[in-house]
């Protein structure tokens, strides 16, 4: 292949990529069809999308994969600063800001955060992305500092923390992406106050007292 070929042929790719993410993210992985990825991407083959990544699960993981590197590199960055810190908050935030930093990296509008609260949420796409996301080294390095340093759990509540932990992620930046997007007030000013006030209520969760069953 020449090397003009190869570079449109890394251009439609990209642009495809981006255009994926937007839809995804302002209707849904469900409403949105690879052909109509195609021709808001000004595709004159519909069969774009199947081309360049073969099915829309496919395209899915290839959007999640275009950002993780850059969030893996800045948390990998923050591992080697804490090393064995015993301050459950700077574990928690090895997980928050390397997110909140990549968002505030890419400019405005971003779609991002929307996409991965669409797909988190989508039972055919939810397993998959989130194994992506916590099976990388630098997240089960973070996930086990938090474990070591939060109190002991019984694995029922531990698993629930879990789950709350990534809703509030995944939602808090969605819901300010949003308000960035369309022009309204959100809660915070800035990416980096977000991510200090989600780690000042995930250090809450994980230190929360556990009510007894009855």
């Amino acid at each position: 292949m020449s090397t003009g070929k190869s570079d449109r042929g890394n251009e439609t790719r990209e642009l495809l990529l981006v255009t994926a993410e937007r839809l995804f993210a302002e209707y849904g992985v469900e409403a949105v069809s690879n052909r109509q990825v195609s021709e808001a991407a000004g595709q004159s083959n519909n069969f774009a999308v199947g081309y360049h990544f073969g099915t829309k699960d496919d395209l899915v993981v290839a959007i999640v994969r275009c950002h993780s590197e850059s969030v893996e590199r800045r948390r990998t960055d923050m591992l080697a600063e804490i090393t064995s810190s015993p301050d459950l908050r700077d574990w928690v935030s090895c997980i928050v800001r390397p997110l909140t930093e990549h968002l505030a990296s890419l400019g405005s509008p971003t779609w991002y955060a929307r996409f991965i609260a669409q797909v988190t949420t989508h039972p055919a796409y939810r397993e998959r992305v989130v194994n992506e996301a916590v099976s990388t080294r630098s997240m089960q390095q973070t996930l086990e500092g938090i474990l070591r340093l939060a109190p002991r759990l019984p694995e029922e509540v531990r698993q629930e923390r879990s789950y709350m932990g990534r809703l509030m992620i995944v939602h808090m930046c969605a819901e300010r992406e949003r308000a960035l997007h369309e022009g309204t007030a959100p809660p915070r000013s800035t990416w980096e106050s977000t991510a200090a006030g989600l780690v000042d209520a995930l250090v809450g969760v994980w230190l929360a007292p556990v009510t007894a069953r009855r």
